[in-house]
């Protein structure tokens, strides 16, 4: 880390406001709440960067950091932050979901959104702050994974948390274009960590004939997106359905199957202007590419989404050297 803080010189009543303020410099704007008739708090807090990364490890007594929804709406932050929880064990809490986060478990926070993160033991974790965009598309997905543990036994989260956890010790040795590229790959990684996450959160028990079907109704979409006639109608006769039955089968999937196609053509449209960001290709040609018949409707429906233009998204693309 290139900059570390200690409340070992501090006086003992100073010491959880000198850690809060550090904190505050470093991550975002929280609150620092310490257990009641809690004894002498410590706590160290380093800090360094790596590319669009901030990367923090804290060490400290138990406690709990939190962030009000008055506080999340004046600050107009825009990053996420990926937890490592090295030691101890804490409790997360977002968007209306609470989970225990061990040691070697994962955990994803959303800044512009309340949350509280409590810590019960003693405890050592690294936090990766990054902004929403670097993870592209895939950020569409990331209020179905706060609020919960993610462990890092197998799966994306076993590649990504040795990465995290050496760039988060190591990246101040590194000269700075590796660190950027470092941090690119977190960045991916993670992404792709939200993508695998959101499809596990779905309410139909895995293996179920309903959960099945839907699975088959989604790869049936992705495979076609491209098809300006795809809609509802055409996936239901696909699979011998009704278009009723097709309705009642995603009520509990958190979208529509019309809008599930038009997000997923909304998504690769992202993606392919990111790729695209230094090739003359218009956005127009994008668009069609992924079965919107109107560029209009298309740029109005991106902006819904990702809250700006895709011609503001491709150049963002471009500076952000991706």
């Amino acid at each position: 880390m290139q900059d570390e803080v200690s409340t070992a010189t501090v006086p003992g009543p100073e010491r959880a406001r000198q850690w809060e303020q550090a904190v505050r410099r470093r991550l975002a704007p929280v609150e620092v709440t310490l257990p009641s008739g809690a004894a002498e708090f410590h706590g160290t807090l380093g800090s360094g960067d790596a590319g669009r990364l901030r990367l923090l490890s804290m060490r400290a007594a138990p406690l709990r950091l939190s962030r009000s929804a008055p506080a999340t709406s004046a600050a107009g932050d825009d990053g996420l932050v990926l937890l490592v929880q090295e030691e101890g064990t804490g409790a997360v809490r977002q968007d209306g979901r609470e989970a225990v986060v061990r040691g070697g478990q994962l955990a994803l926070l959303d800044l512009r959104r309340p949350f509280a993160l409590d810590q019960h033991t003693p405890f050592h974790l690294y936090a990766l702050r990054l902004p929403e965009r670097a993870l592209g598309p895939s950020a569409l997905h990331v209020p179905r994974v706060t609020g919960r543990a993610i462990p890092a036994g197998d799966g994306v989260a076993a590649l990504l948390r040795p990465l995290a956890t050496d760039v988060a010790c190591g990246a101040a040795a590194l000269a700075g274009h590796v660190r950027e590229r470092l941090a690119g790959h977190l960045a991916n990684l993670l992404a792709t960590l939200v993508d695998e996450q959101a499809r596990g959160c779905g309410r139909s028990a895995p293996g179920t004939p309903r959960a099945l079907l839907i699975a088959e109704i989604r790869a049936h979409i992705d495979a076609r997106l491209r098809d300006p006639a795809l809609s509802p109608a055409r996936v239901a006769d696909a699979h011998g359905i009704s278009l009723r039955h097709l309705h009642v089968l995603f009520e509990d999937e958190d979208t529509t199957v019309h809008r599930l196609i038009q997000q997923r053509r909304i998504e690769e449209c992202a993606r392919e202007l990111l790729r695209r960001a230094r090739v003359s290709r218009t956005v127009s040609a994008v668009a069609r590419g992924w079965g919107f018949r109107n560029a209009a409707h298309f740029s109005r429906a991106f902006k819904s989404v990702y809250g700006c233009s895709p011609s503001e998204w491709r150049e963002a693309g471009n500076a952000l050297g991706t």
